[in-house]
């Protein structure tokens, strides 16, 4: 039988191993010619997005926002913003996906909302209405300081002072973004119904924003201070730990009582965005059993700055084939971190290393994340500072690469302004130098970037040992990860260099390449710099 399977005979939830591509909407498509992106441009090329060979989409906020944080405060949970367009076109976004075969995931942001929100205009008015539990407000100590040495991941304290309630209220972000208050069950009940509301729209599944920031220590202590911390990153919010802070273990009961409202409709994903300390415990105390979450990703390969066999293992290595575990989910590049090409390959990037570092994520355990772009082999842009938008690169400028320079316009066509994005000048400028990168040009190279994405993701997608099988490490010589996918008795052997040498392998026989990238051996004996391939075991 061959190792290639119909998608389709698949019993098992559909979200469980499938490849799931990001669109930030401001950067993918403007159809209406603002200079911002909308839900009618995602419908425009959501036919593009299929023939990469991926199960979902994953749009990032589309909600009603002050876009302070571009989305990620939201002021109306249940309402498009104008400048994406209208509810009615994200119903027509749904219908067109699914046509598709595409399923449809939305983020929901939990954690905090913005200022702008109805709850939190009623909730700064007084401390005995309905809304003033609704958010984290606490009394200032005696010499008028915040309750906490807590810092925001903005920079700055994470409270600030609001006169009308004379009390602090708690931002983990922006101080425009206050944090709701999930002990509060009227909270809880609200934001269920927030979900009720998506999914009776047609969404497949969510994506927790930030989700382990949604509840706090309740005896506001201090975060002790975290030793070493490189001068390049060295800030307020770096130089503590979140011990207190942020993923409290409250959380997980939460999680429990989510599951329950969605399980009422069926099989819909969740995936939780977990950052800060031990994330990887954090994640499946979300997700193990089967009572929780879907899935969960952290933030280990979005910071890797260097895609080392080791560094690949040891990350891979901490997921075991169990239920005790949980299903994780795996991002090499998102809207939050530079593009991976720079991050890992440098200043001078090549084609062979995006494709291996696609290729790579095809093969991973868990469910995958592609970031709109990453099919292209784009790079980071250099967006200078005076045309920056993005609050947390403008603060914490010039100390990091921000994240405008991942979240600037695709590239449609070489021979349309701005690359067939808008009309207009974009909200982030067009990086001119992905002239070679435009979608019109790599459609006619049979050996681009983009067409290899479509091989690797189309292989995970009737691949049944990619898409549901264990992940079992083999020993290999200094320099190569190897690992073995199987399903129901059916084997694929995994093999990268992803160093700047040649490496020699002699520990296979009887195997058939399916795909590679590189000039590897078929027989898998010879693997020069940046390859790396998938084999059938026969």
């Amino acid at each position: 039988m061959s190792i290639l399977s119909d998608k389709n005979t698949n019993k098992t939830e559909w979200w469980r191993g499938a490849s799931i591509y990001q669109i930030y909407p401001r950067s993918f498509v403007d159809a209406n010619n603002d200079g911002i992106g909308d839900l009618k441009g995602i419908i425009s090329r959501l036919d593009y997005v299929a023939d990469l060979g991926v199960d979902a989409i994953w749009i990032s906020p589309f909600f009603t926002s002050p876009m302070k944080d571009f989305g990620y405060d939201v002021s109306d949970y249940r309402a498009v913003d104008p400048v994406f367009g209208s509810l009615k076109d994200f119903e027509k976004l749904t219908e067109k996906a699914h046509s598709l075969n595409l399923k449809v995931v939305i983020d929901q942001v939990y954690s905090h909302t913005s200022d702008q929100h109805e709850w939190f205009k009623n909730s700064r008015q007084s401390k005995d209405n309905r809304y003033s539990d609704w958010y984290v407000w606490k009394e200032a100590k005696e010499d008028g300081t915040p309750p906490t040495n807590w810092q925001s991941m903005f920079s700055g304290p994470a409270w600030t002072w609001d006169n009308r309630r004379k009390q602090y209220y708690l931002h983990n972000f922006l101080p425009s973004q206050p944090d709701l208050n999930f002990y509060n069950e009227e909270v809880q009940e609200a934001l269920f119904d927030v979900a009720k509301f998506w999914v009776n729209l047609g969404v497949d599944g969510f994506r927790l924003d930030a989700i382990n920031y949604g509840m706090y220590d309740l005896q506001l202590r201090n975060n002790p201070p975290r030793e070493g911390v490189p001068e390049q990153i060295r800030r307020p919010v770096t130089m503590q730990k979140f011990t207190y802070s942020i993923s409290q273990p409250g959380m997980p009961e939460f999680l429990k009582k989510y599951r329950k409202v969605l399980d009422q409709y069926g099989d819909i994903f969740t995936v939780a965005e977990v950052g800060g300390d031990e994330p990887v415990n954090v994640m499946k105390s979300y997700i193990n059993g089967n009572d929780k979450l879907s899935s969960a990703y952290s933030f280990e390969f979005l910071a890797m700055s260097e895609p080392s066999p080791e560094n690949l293992r040891e990350v891979l290595g901490q997921w075991k084939d169990n239920q005790n575990d949980g299903w994780p989910s795996w991002a090499f590049s998102n809207h939050d971190v530079p593009r991976v090409l720079n991050r890992w390959a440098g200043n001078k990037p090549t084609d062979q290393q995006a494709k291996l570092y696609l290729l790579t994520l095809a093969s991973l355990r868990g469910n995958v994340f592609l970031y709109q772009g990453e099919e292209l082999g784009l790079e980071q842009t250099d967006v200078p500072f005076e045309q920056l938008q993005d609050p947390e690169a403008i603060a914490n400028w010039p100390d990091n690469m921000g994240r405008d320079g991942a979240r600037t316009p695709i590239p449609w066509h070489v021979d349309e302004p701005h690359f067939g994005f808008s009309s207009v000048m974009p909200w982030l400028p067009v990086d001119f130098h992905q002239h070679v990168k435009c979608v019109s040009e790599q459609l006619k190279n049979d050996d681009s970037v983009l067409n290899f994405a479509k091989m690797a993701f189309k292989l995970r997608q009737n691949a049944l040992p990619l898409k549901l099988g264990t992940l079992d490490f083999e020993e290999g010589p200094s320099g190569l990860i190897v690992f073995v996918r199987q399903y129901e008795g059916k084997k694929l052997l995994c093999i990268f260099n992803t160093t700047d040498k040649n490496v020699d392998y002699s520990n296979v026989s009887n195997v058939k390449l399916l795909l590679q990238v590189g000039d590897v051996k078929a027989d898998a004996s010879f693997f020069p710099a940046n390859s790396g391939g998938i084999w059938e075991v026969v």
